[in-house]
């Protein structure tokens, strides 16, 4: 009895078996699957469809076949995978949504822009379309490699000739193993004429190519491309971000109503999915005053009507639309494409190059193809004219030979001829011995002696090889380019690029208590001598005034802390500029603040410096002092500031070094003055410790940095106001009830702020009806800490002072002060200052 051998059993590393094997699938998907190569911008599922059609005979001139018999084809060749990732990946290229050049034209239903399916491929139909016979042209002269099929029974081409960029033409999106492609689609003649500039200066920069040949991305669907530094960013790194937008039509009508009307989307996005987004919205009051929402679009073209109230204001409705939905999207340019069967990560003028340098080897190989086919004939010919010219003893000689083998050897042996020459006289017909006949054998092989020394220079020469490219190229544009149907749009009042590209300039924001915000120049307004009426600087509603009012620099960082105590964060030139009457649009269009959230400190920085501190204060007089460099990533839905306790609310915040005197100043009169050293640097979300004790049901309005030399300015409700030296603030510990810094009256009002400034600055007073003045306070009188102070600004019954800003004073502006109504009484309180106040500490 003969025992059973031992299983060979083979120990292996799991992790590392693991590792291999991942490696394995990985590298698979990306090379076999999921990436395109950089010459023919084709994943082999669609390089296997197209030359499928094109070998089973399916082209643009022939009818059309059944989409299953092509699927059926695909798969049992070339492609051993799922029925449905073929076909669903023809479909695509069906689809004139999805492909800027159609590279299959189909024929039935092939899906549409709402995001209805195809029907199954048994109904359907195509054939490959015009221009997609023109990336396997050439084909069968040896052009490119082959390779094994799945199984070996079959070849498939390596790469297509691709005589036209598709890559950038048509672009291209993927999902590999730890890597991803998305490569937007550009216009044919743009890429065209980028690839002949490439080729005649290879030199010539990114910044060129897109100044005179390739502007950017050209979608299927049109839309707008929102500025043009997500493109350069692409264009130059190969990864960047593109804001694309819908084009929209506001209609206004005689009663007084507006139309939004929408004719392009942005690229892939589904139209159903995006009406019944703008239902639900208008449905939950997340976007007021829609009240029709129709879709009436038709072979013609695509056209969505949005009907608005008589009151809502369609630009406002329009920018929540943009924020809310898809008419607003981004497209993430990531360039990632095989080259030399590695991904790589490829910018504009390398796409370029890689294309220009595949078609100098399609070329050299179709030239040396074509030669030696020419060289074959010649040699053919050259036996033909040597028969002719011994025609008799030809004859003779094949009469004479008692087989084909025999008379073959014969005529080799006696003329000097090939193999195939000989066999070509055995295979000639007797027509040829004619006259005519001889003349065009002749004439044939002069004309290919020609043809021969022709493709020789194409191949000594590379400048000949880039002429034929340049040639086809521009034969292809002329046969195949359209117009551009995206639009690039630059600039626009609530759009703007890259800091690089804005001009850095003074502007004042102002931001309402309703939450409308603008900008606007800070020479917008002309300084005016106190107790002027002002300007109108804002048109508001009743019921909205001005709450905010800061002066910055257009490249400054806006950081707006909310009554929550969250902080959101914007550039200075991402607020929307409009005219100063203007209202400005909803600050919701802009960041992300809740239902019952709003902006309740406003600063600018310039840089986040740790050894800077953000120092906050409430409205119950809690206050926080936290590093500014905790606040420099604010992401987009905003940060949390300071932890608020019950019914509490934040109100000012100012940006220090650390050194500075805080003052704290209330409604009722009373100012405290600390080092702010006395509150230690707390954590980003910590509660803070109290800053000044309340009186009652008094409530802090300001607080301010202040400095020796520095005065006090208090404004208070009914327009008046006062300076004071900060001398006669002693220093004290926080957490007191402070000292008497104004006497309030029921003439004077509550104070409304106060303000620390030097006397070189101005100020800007506005009233919650929107009415503002700018005067210097140089002008304003210094008078002691109990007097009621001078009118500032004259204000109407039932009128009140809702805000104050300071302005740095341009000396340019100082030109055109303008006298205004002067009224400087002071009423003093207390003649003798060095007498302390009832209520003083």
């Amino acid at each position: 009895m003969v025992d059973n051998p031992r299983p060979q059993v083979e120990e292996i590393n799991i992790g590392q078996e693991m590792r291999t094997s991942f490696l394995d699938y990985a590298m698979s998907v990306i090379v076999a699957r999921a990436l395109p190569d950089v010459r023919d911008g084709m994943k082999p599922v669609h390089r296997r469809i197209l030359y499928a059609m094109n070998d089973l005979g399916i082209q643009a001139d022939k009818s059309y076949k059944k989409s299953a018999r092509i699927v059926g084809d695909v798969l049992g060749k070339y492609h051993p995978h799922g029925d449905s990732s073929v076909y669903e990946a023809m479909v695509r290229m069906a689809q004139d949504f999805s492909y800027r050049y159609m590279l299959v034209d189909g024929h039935g239903n092939f899906g549409s822009v709402d995001g209805d399916p195809a029907a199954a491929m048994r109904y359907t139909e195509a054939r490959m379309s015009k221009i997609s016979m023109e990336l396997l042209r050439d084909i069968n002269k040896d052009t490119i490699d082959y390779q094994d099929n799945y199984d070996g029974s079959e070849r498939e081409p390596k790469v297509l000739p691709a005589r036209f960029p598709n890559l950038l033409v048509n672009g291209a999106s993927g999902i590999a193993v730890g890597m991803a492609t998305n490569i937007p689609p550009h216009q044919l003649g743009e890429t065209i004429d980028a690839i002949l500039a490439v080729s005649k200066n290879p030199d010539i920069t990114i910044d060129e190519l897109m100044e005179e040949h390739i502007y950017g991305p050209d979608f299927p669907t049109a839309g707008q491309i929102l500025g043009r530094s997500g493109i350069r960013k692409a264009f130059e790194t190969g990864r960047g971000s593109i804001t694309i937008r819908a084009k929209v039509e506001i209609e206004e009508h005689n009663n007084g109503k507006s139309t939004i009307l929408v004719s392009e989307l942005p690229y892939q996005v589904n139209k159903a999915k995006l009406i019944e987004k703008i239902a639900d919205l208008a449905r939950d009051k997340k976007i007021e005053g829609i009240t029709d929402l129709r879709d009436e679009s038709d072979r013609n073209g695509m056209r969505i009507v949005i009907e608005l109230r008589r009151d809502a204001n369609a630009n406002v409705v329009l920018n929540n639309l943009y924020k809310q939905t898809s008419l607003q999207t981004s497209f993430g340019v990531n360039m990632l494409a095989l080259v030399d069967g590695q991904p790589k990560v490829l910018n504009l003028k390398q796409c370029l190059v890689h294309y220009l340098d595949h078609q100098k080897v399609v070329i050299k190989r179709r030239t040396a193809f074509e030669l030696r086919k020419a060289e074959a004939r010649a040699h053919i010919l050259e036996g033909l004219r040597i028969a002719l010219d011994h025609i008799d003893e030809i004859i003779t000689l094949i009469r004479q030979s008692n087989t084909a083998e025999i008379a073959r050897e014969g005529l080799i042996s006696r003329f000097e001829l090939s193999e195939k020459q000989a066999q070509a006289i055995l295979d000639m017909r007797l027509q040829r011995l004619t006259g005519l006949e001889r003349e065009k054998i002749e004439d044939e092989y002069q004309e290919l002696l020609k043809l021969i020394a022709e493709l020789k220079a194409v191949l000594a020469d590379e400048e000949r090889v880039l002429e034929i490219i340049r040639e086809e190229l521009t034969e292809i544009k002329d046969r195949f380019n359209d117009e551009r149907r995206t639009e690039i749009v630059i600039g626009g009042a609530d759009f703007f690029e890259d800091e690089d590209l804005i001009p850095e300039e003074n502007i004042v924001i102002t931001l309402t208590q309703k939450g409308y915000i603008k900008r606007l120049p800070s020479s917008t307004y002309r300084v005016q001598r106190r107790g002027g009426r002002g300007i109108q600087g804002m048109g508001t509603n009743d019921d909205d005034f001005v709450e905010h009012l800061v002066s910055c620099s257009t490249h400054d960082t806006v950081l707006f802390f909310s009554n929550k105590g969250k902080v959101y964060k914007a550039k200075g030139y991402e607020v929307p500029e409009f005219s100063r009457t203007a209202k400005g649009i909803p600050i919701i269009n802009m960041l992300e603040v809740e239902k019952d959230e709003w902006i309740n400190a406003v600063i600018t920085v310039n840089e986040f410096k740790d050894d800077w501190y953000l120092f906050f204060t409430t409205k119950h007089g809690i206050s926080k002092r936290t590093t500014l460099s905790q606040f420099a990533n604010i992401r987009k839905g905003g940060l949390i500031a300071l932890n608020l306790r019950d019914d509490d609310e934040l109100i000012s915040v100012r940006l220090t070094d650390g050194t500075k005197h805080i003052m704290i100043g209330t409604q009722n009169g009373y100012l405290i003055r600390f080092e702010e050293d006395q509150i230690r640097s707390m954590g980003r979300t910590a509660a803070g410790v109290k800053g000044i004790s309340l009186r009652g049901d008094d409530r802090v309005v300001s607080m301010e940095i202040i400095e020796d030399g520095y005065h006090v300015l208090n404004v208070t409700e009914n327009g008046y106001g006062k300076r004071t030296p900060a001398e006669d603030y002693r220093i004290t510990n926080r957490g007191g009830k402070g000292i008497l810094t104004s006497n309030v009256t029921d003439k004077t009002g509550k104070i409304v702020a106060v303000k620390a400034v030097t006397g070189e600055e101005d100020i800007m007073i506005m009233t919650v009806s929107g009415v503002l003045i700018r005067m210097p306070v140089e002008g304003i009188s210094v008078t002691g800490r109990n007097t009621q102070g001078v009118r500032l600004i004259r204000i109407q019954e039932e009128e009140r002072v809702a805000t104050v800003a300071r302005v740095e004073t341009e000396p340019e502006e100082l030109a055109e002060v303008i006298e205004g109504d002067i009224n400087q009484e002071v009423i003093d309180l207390d003649p003798d200052p060095e007498q302390p106040t009832e209520g003083e500490e």
